[in-house]
Protein backbone atom coordinates (compact mmCIF):
# COMPACT_ATOMS: atom_id res chain seq x y z
CA UNK A 1 0.00 0.00 0.00
CA UNK A 2 0.96 3.64 -0.43
CA UNK A 3 2.27 5.30 2.77
CA UNK A 4 -0.51 6.56 5.11
CA UNK A 5 0.88 10.12 5.02
CA UNK A 6 0.70 10.15 1.20
CA UNK A 7 -2.78 8.69 0.69
CA UNK A 8 -4.74 11.74 2.05
CA UNK A 9 -3.02 14.00 -0.51
CA UNK A 10 -4.41 11.93 -3.40
CA UNK A 11 -7.72 12.49 -5.17
CA UNK A 12 -8.37 8.75 -5.43
CA UNK A 13 -7.11 5.35 -4.35
CA UNK A 14 -3.55 4.14 -4.89
CA UNK A 15 -1.65 0.89 -4.39
CA UNK A 16 2.03 0.01 -4.48
CA UNK A 17 3.59 -3.36 -5.38
CA UNK A 18 7.30 -3.81 -4.71
CA UNK A 19 9.77 -6.65 -5.21
CA UNK A 20 13.46 -5.93 -4.47
CA UNK A 21 14.27 -2.79 -6.51
CA UNK A 22 11.27 -3.08 -8.85
CA UNK A 23 8.05 -1.28 -8.09
CA UNK A 24 4.69 -0.55 -9.71
CA UNK A 25 2.27 2.05 -8.36
CA UNK A 26 -1.36 2.10 -9.46
CA UNK A 27 -3.51 5.22 -9.22
CA UNK A 28 -7.22 5.65 -9.63
CA UNK A 29 -6.78 9.10 -11.19
CA UNK A 30 -4.25 10.17 -13.81
CA UNK A 31 -3.51 13.50 -12.13
CA UNK A 32 -2.33 11.66 -9.00
CA UNK A 33 0.00 9.51 -11.11
CA UNK A 34 1.42 12.57 -12.89
CA UNK A 35 2.07 14.38 -9.59
CA UNK A 36 3.73 11.28 -8.15
CA UNK A 37 5.95 10.86 -11.21
CA UNK A 38 6.98 14.52 -11.07
CA UNK A 39 8.01 14.30 -7.38
CA UNK A 40 9.64 10.85 -7.43
CA UNK A 41 12.97 11.83 -9.10
CA UNK A 42 13.45 14.59 -6.50
CA UNK A 43 12.82 12.15 -3.65
CA UNK A 44 15.31 9.67 -5.12
CA UNK A 45 17.84 12.43 -5.77
CA UNK A 46 17.78 13.46 -2.11
CA UNK A 47 19.33 10.07 -1.31
CA UNK A 48 21.77 10.03 -4.22
CA UNK A 49 19.58 7.65 -6.23
CA UNK A 50 18.19 7.89 -9.75
CA UNK A 51 15.29 6.28 -11.59
CA UNK A 52 15.98 4.04 -14.56
CA UNK A 53 15.11 6.25 -17.57
CA UNK A 54 13.84 3.38 -19.75
CA UNK A 55 11.83 1.59 -17.07
CA UNK A 56 10.16 4.59 -15.44
CA UNK A 57 7.04 5.62 -17.28
CA UNK A 58 3.37 6.42 -16.97
CA UNK A 59 1.18 3.67 -18.44
CA UNK A 60 -2.58 4.02 -19.03
CA UNK A 61 -4.00 0.82 -17.58
CA UNK A 62 -7.71 1.41 -17.30
CA UNK A 63 -10.06 -1.56 -17.55
CA UNK A 64 -11.07 -1.96 -21.23
CA UNK A 65 -14.78 -1.48 -20.58
CA UNK A 66 -14.02 1.80 -18.79
CA UNK A 67 -11.82 3.38 -21.47
CA UNK A 68 -13.51 6.29 -23.22
CA UNK A 69 -13.05 6.82 -26.95
CA UNK A 70 -10.91 9.90 -26.35
CA UNK A 71 -8.62 8.07 -23.88
CA UNK A 72 -5.51 6.01 -24.42
CA UNK A 73 -5.68 2.45 -23.10
CA UNK A 74 -6.07 -0.09 -21.80
CA UNK A 75 -2.27 -0.49 -22.08
CA UNK A 76 0.19 -3.10 -20.85
CA UNK A 77 3.34 -2.99 -18.75
CA UNK A 78 6.23 -5.33 -17.92
CA UNK A 79 7.23 -6.12 -14.34
CA UNK A 80 9.25 -8.99 -12.87
CA UNK A 81 9.54 -10.80 -16.19
CA UNK A 82 5.81 -10.68 -16.99
CA UNK A 83 3.72 -8.54 -19.30
CA UNK A 84 0.60 -7.49 -17.38
CA UNK A 85 -2.56 -6.97 -19.42
CA UNK A 86 -6.34 -6.99 -19.11
CA UNK A 87 -8.26 -10.12 -20.06
CA UNK A 88 -11.53 -11.87 -19.32
CA UNK A 89 -11.74 -14.56 -16.68
CA UNK A 90 -13.62 -17.81 -17.24
CA UNK A 91 -16.58 -16.16 -15.55
CA UNK A 92 -16.47 -13.27 -18.01
CA UNK A 93 -15.05 -10.67 -15.62
CA UNK A 94 -12.18 -8.32 -16.44
CA UNK A 95 -9.01 -9.27 -14.54
CA UNK A 96 -5.31 -8.46 -14.82
CA UNK A 97 -3.46 -11.34 -16.46
CA UNK A 98 0.23 -12.08 -16.98
CA UNK A 99 2.29 -13.68 -19.72
CA UNK A 100 6.04 -14.11 -20.05
CA UNK A 101 7.54 -10.86 -21.34
CA UNK A 102 8.96 -11.23 -24.86
CA UNK A 103 12.50 -10.36 -23.84
CA UNK A 104 12.40 -12.83 -20.94
CA UNK A 105 11.14 -15.63 -23.19
CA UNK A 106 13.89 -14.92 -25.73
CA UNK A 107 16.47 -14.82 -22.95
CA UNK A 108 15.27 -18.15 -21.50
CA UNK A 109 15.36 -19.87 -24.89
CA UNK A 110 18.82 -18.41 -25.59
CA UNK A 111 20.09 -19.81 -22.29
CA UNK A 112 18.77 -23.27 -23.14
CA UNK A 113 20.39 -23.03 -26.55
CA UNK A 114 23.75 -21.97 -25.13
CA UNK A 115 23.68 -24.60 -22.40
CA UNK A 116 22.90 -27.38 -24.87
CA UNK A 117 25.63 -26.13 -27.17
CA UNK A 118 28.34 -26.07 -24.50
CA UNK A 119 27.27 -29.36 -22.87
CA UNK A 120 26.49 -31.41 -25.96
CA UNK A 121 29.40 -33.77 -25.24
CA UNK A 122 28.14 -34.55 -21.73
CA UNK A 123 26.45 -37.96 -21.25
CA UNK A 124 22.84 -37.78 -22.47
CA UNK A 125 21.56 -38.84 -19.05
CA UNK A 126 23.39 -35.93 -17.41
CA UNK A 127 22.07 -33.50 -20.03
CA UNK A 128 18.55 -34.78 -19.43
CA UNK A 129 18.76 -34.31 -15.65
CA UNK A 130 19.89 -30.71 -16.05
CA UNK A 131 17.26 -29.88 -18.67
CA UNK A 132 14.56 -31.32 -16.39
CA UNK A 133 15.75 -29.08 -13.55
CA UNK A 134 15.89 -26.03 -15.81
CA UNK A 135 12.38 -26.58 -17.18
CA UNK A 136 10.92 -27.25 -13.72
CA UNK A 137 12.59 -24.08 -12.46
CA UNK A 138 11.06 -22.10 -15.33
CA UNK A 139 7.61 -23.56 -14.60
CA UNK A 140 8.00 -22.78 -10.89
CA UNK A 141 8.34 -19.06 -11.71
CA UNK A 142 6.37 -18.58 -14.94
CA UNK A 143 3.75 -21.29 -14.42
CA UNK A 144 0.81 -19.04 -13.56
CA UNK A 145 -2.81 -19.30 -14.60
CA UNK A 146 -2.81 -17.03 -17.64
CA UNK A 147 0.64 -18.02 -18.91
CA UNK A 148 0.06 -21.56 -20.17
CA UNK A 149 0.71 -20.65 -23.83
CA UNK A 150 4.18 -19.24 -23.12
CA UNK A 151 5.40 -22.15 -20.99
CA UNK A 152 3.95 -24.60 -23.52
CA UNK A 153 5.90 -22.84 -26.27
CA UNK A 154 9.15 -23.21 -24.32
CA UNK A 155 8.40 -26.91 -23.80
CA UNK A 156 7.90 -27.16 -27.58
CA UNK A 157 11.18 -25.37 -28.37
CA UNK A 158 13.56 -27.07 -25.93
CA UNK A 159 13.56 -30.51 -27.65
CA UNK A 160 14.40 -28.75 -30.93
CA UNK A 161 17.31 -26.96 -29.30
CA UNK A 162 18.50 -30.19 -27.69
CA UNK A 163 18.22 -32.15 -30.94
CA UNK A 164 20.27 -29.56 -32.80
CA UNK A 165 23.03 -29.74 -30.19
CA UNK A 166 23.08 -33.55 -30.30
CA UNK A 167 23.32 -33.46 -34.09
CA UNK A 168 26.39 -31.21 -33.84
CA UNK A 169 27.95 -33.63 -31.39
CA UNK A 170 27.75 -36.59 -33.73
CA UNK A 171 28.29 -34.56 -36.93
CA UNK A 172 25.56 -36.74 -38.41
CA UNK A 173 21.92 -36.27 -39.24
CA UNK A 174 19.92 -36.65 -36.01
CA UNK A 175 16.43 -37.49 -37.25
CA UNK A 176 13.25 -36.71 -35.39
CA UNK A 177 12.54 -40.44 -35.21
CA UNK A 178 15.78 -40.87 -33.27
CA UNK A 179 15.02 -37.82 -31.13
CA UNK A 180 11.54 -39.10 -30.30
CA UNK A 181 13.03 -42.42 -29.18
CA UNK A 182 15.42 -40.50 -26.96
CA UNK A 183 12.56 -38.44 -25.51
CA UNK A 184 10.61 -41.58 -24.71
CA UNK A 185 13.59 -42.81 -22.69
CA UNK A 186 14.41 -39.38 -21.25
CA UNK A 187 11.12 -37.45 -21.19
CA UNK A 188 11.11 -33.74 -20.48
CA UNK A 189 8.58 -32.46 -17.90
CA UNK A 190 5.44 -31.10 -19.56
CA UNK A 191 4.37 -27.54 -18.79
CA UNK A 192 2.31 -27.13 -15.65
CA UNK A 193 0.55 -24.32 -13.84
CA UNK A 194 2.10 -23.97 -10.41
CA UNK A 195 0.30 -20.81 -9.27
CA UNK A 196 -3.46 -20.66 -9.86
CA UNK A 197 -5.55 -17.56 -9.31
CA UNK A 198 -7.95 -15.12 -10.96
CA UNK A 199 -10.01 -17.66 -12.88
Amino acid sequence: MVRPDVQPALAGRAALVRFADDVAVAFQHRQDAERFLAVLPKRFGAYGLALHPDKTRLVPFRRPDRVRKDEEGPGTFDLLGFTHYWGLSRRGKWIVKQRTAKDRFSRALHRFREWCRWHRHDPVKAQHLTLVKKLNGHYAYYGITSNSDAIARLYYEVPRVWRKALARRSQQRFSWAKMNRLLRRYPLPPPRIVHQYGT
